[in-house]
C-alpha cells in the first residue's frame, strides 16, 4: 500500500511521522529542500519536486493508492488538480488551511477543515480505511444499473443496518439500490428496529425474480448461496463483511476486516472518510448494529468498534433506540429458551441442547445467549430444526477455543458452518442427521450426531447421563 503526501504545510511534521509508523510505503513531496530535509532526517521519504507537475510527481513517487495534500493555502488549489491528474484512481484528501474555499477543490475526495479536524481523522482517511473507501467508490461508480444490496438469511441488527447503510451510500453516487433478504425477521427487537427506523427491506422468497438487478452486493456473509437463497454461481460485485472467510472470496470489490467487531463498523467507517453525514435513523441502526454484534462491547470488539460507536452517539434517536431494546418477548422465543433449559446436557463447562423443531431460528440463538449465564457454563450449543435444515448457534465466552473454527470442523463436511471464536453457528439438511431414523426419534438422533461432531472437535469426551430431558407433553424426566 503506497501513500503519498504532497506538501505538508497544512498538517505538520508530527501528522508525517504518525503516517510514515503505518505499514505500507510513505512518500512525501515538497517544493523547497528546507522541508524535505527535517523529515529525511526522521527516516522518512522526502523530495524536493514542482508539487504542481504531474510528470515530476509520477517520476518521483511511482504508482500510488491515496494522496493526501496539503500544501500552503494559496497552492492547494492547484495542486489537488496535478494530483488528480498524476492519480485518477487513487483516494484523494484535500486539506483545508483557513481562509480556503472548499469549493476550490472539487477534485477531492474528502476534504478535511484541519483547524476543525485534526489528529486521528485525517490518519483514518489517508490510511486503510480511505483506501478501502476509495475502491469502494470505484467499484459503486462502475455498476450501471440496479444494485441488491443482499443481507443474510434472517438478518440480524449488524445485517439489517448494514444493507440499509450500503444502499443508502450507492444512492450517494447514484446507484440506485434496494436492501434485500431472504427468511424473516423474527427476533423481536430486530423487527423493532426496522419498524420504529422504518428501514425499507425487501424479503425475498425462494423463488423469487432477480433480473431486475444488473451488481450483487453482499453485507455481513461472503458466499452466493451460504446462508442467503441465492444461486451459488451468482457473480457477486462487492461485499463486505466482519467474519472470517472459510475459503477464498471472489467478488470484484471486497473489504473483510475480521478485527472489527461488527460489519456495521465498516459501514459508519466509509460515511466518515467520505463525510457524508448520516441521518438520525441510520445512525442509531449502525450503533445498534455495533452494540449486538458486540455484546455491548464485551465480545471480539476492537478500539475502532468503540471509536465508532463514540460518533455514531452524538446522532442517534436515544428514545427508539430504548424502545428497540425493550420489545415485548414473543411466545416461540420463550418455549425454545424454556426447552432448551430443559433438554440440557453439561459436560465439565459445556452445555448442549436440542430443542425439537422450531419456528423462528432466531429463537436458537437467543437460547444459546441466556444459557451462557448459567452459573458454571463457557460454552453453549443450541439446535433445532424447521423445513429440512438443522440450525446450530453455538456461544462462548472466557475461553481459549475457537468456535468459529471448532464448528467448521464438525460441521463442514455435512453443510455450512462458521463464525467468531465466541459466536458461531451452522446449518445442516435435516436428512444427512436423520436417514435411518425412525420419524418418532428424530430429535433424538439430531441431537447425538450434533452433540457427538461437536464434543470431537472440541477433543471431548461427552458426559451423557444421567441428564434432564424434555418429554412432549412438557413433563421432565431423567434419561439414564
Amino acid at each position: 500500500m503506497n501513500r503519498l503526501v504532497l506538501g505538508y504545510g497544512a498538517v505538520g511534521t508530527s501528522f508525517i511521522e504518525r503516517l510514515a509508523e503505518r505499514p505500507g510505503a510513505l512518500v512525501v513531496l515538497v517544493d523547497e529542500d528546507d522541508h524535505a530535509e527535517p523529515l529525511r532526517e526522521a527516516g522518512i521519504d522526502a523530495n524536493r519536486v514542482d508539487i504542481g507537475d504531474v510528470d515530476d510527481i509520477r517520476t518521483v513517487a511511482g504508482d500510488v493508492d491515496s494522496v493526501v495534500a496539503a500544501p500552503a493555502a494559496d497552492a492547494l488549489a492547484r495542486v489537488v488538480r496535478t494530483a488528480r491528474s498524476a492519480y485518477p484512481d487513487a483516494f484523494l484528501m484535500a486539506c483545508l488551511a483557513d481562509g480556503v474555499d472548499r469549493e476550490a477543490v472539487p477534485e477531492a475526495d474528502r476534504i478535511i477543515d484541519i483547524p476543525e479536524k485534526v489528529g486521528q481523522d485525517v490518519l483514518e482517511c489517508a490510511g486503510d480505511d480511505g483506501i478501502h473507501t476509495r475502491e469502494l467508490r470505484a467499484a459503486l461508480n462502475s455498476i450501471d444499473g440496479r444494485l441488491a444490496v443482499l443481507a443474510h438469511d434472517n438478518p440480524d441488527p449488524d445485517a439489517i443496518a448494514s444493507a440499509v447503510g450500503l444502499r443508502h451510500l450507492a444512492s450517494e453516487f447514484g446507484v440506485e439500490a434496494e436492501a434485500c433478504y431472504y427468511g424473516n425477521i423474527g427476533h423481536q427487537e430486530n423487527r423493532a428496529l426496522v419498524n420504529l427506523f422504518e428501514f425499507d427491506l425487501r424479503n425475498l422468497n425462494d423463488d423469487a425474480d432477480l433480473s431486475s438487478f444488473d451488481a450483487v452486493a453482499l453485507v455481513d456473509h461472503s458466499r452466493p448461496g451460504v446462508n442467503d437463497g441465492l444461486p451459488p454461481e451468482t457473480p457477486i460485485d462487492i461485499v463486505v463483511d466482519h467474519h472470517p472467510p472459510r475459503t477464498p472470496v471472489n467478488a470484484g470489490f471486497v473489504d473483510l476486516r475480521s478485527d472489527f467487531g461488527a460489519t456495521c463498523t465498516i459501514l459508519a467507517e466509509y460515511f466518515n472518510c467520505l463525510g457524508i453525514e448520516l441521518n438520525e435513523s441510520l445512525a442509531s441502526g449502525l450503533l445498534y448494529g455495533i452494540r449486538t454484534d458486540t455484546r455491548d462491547f464485551c465480545r471480539g470488539v476492537s478500539i475502532t468498534d468503540f471509536e465508532t460507536a463514540a460518533r455514531l452517539v452524538e446522532s442517534v434517536d436515544p428514545d427508539r433506540l430504548r424502545q428497540v431494546e425493550s420489545p415485548s418477548v414473543s411466545v416461540d422465543t420463550l418455549e425454545t429458551v424454556g426447552s432448551a433449559i430443559s433438554a440440557r446436557q453439561v459436560t465439565n463447562d459445556i452445555l448442549t441442547s436440542c430443542v425439537g423443531e422450531i419456528s423462528d431460528r432466531d429463537t436458537l440463538a437467543q437460547a444459546a445467549d441466556k444459557l451462557l449465564d448459567m452459573e458454571g457454563i463457557t460454552a453453549t450449543l443450541v439446535s433445532g430444526y424447521t423445513d429440512g435444515t438443522v440450525f446450530v448457534s453455538a456461544r462462548s465466552r472466557g475461553v481459549d477455543r475457537d468456535l468459529g473454527e471448532i464448528l467448521r470442523e464438525a460441521f463442514a463436511q455435512i453443510g455450512d458452518a462458521g463464525g467468531h471464536a465466541d459466536m458461531a453457528g451452522a446449518q445442516i439438511p435435516t436428512c444427512i442427521l436423520t436417514e435411518d431414523a425412525d420419524p418418532d426419534e428424530r430429535c433424538d438422533a439430531i441431537a447425538d450426531v450434533i452433540t457427538d461432531r461437536f464434543f470431537e472437535a472440541l477433543g471431548v469426551t461427552p458426559d451423557y447421563g444421567p441428564f434432564i430431558y424434555a418429554d412432549g407433553d412438557g413433563s421432565q424426566g431423567f434419561a439414564e
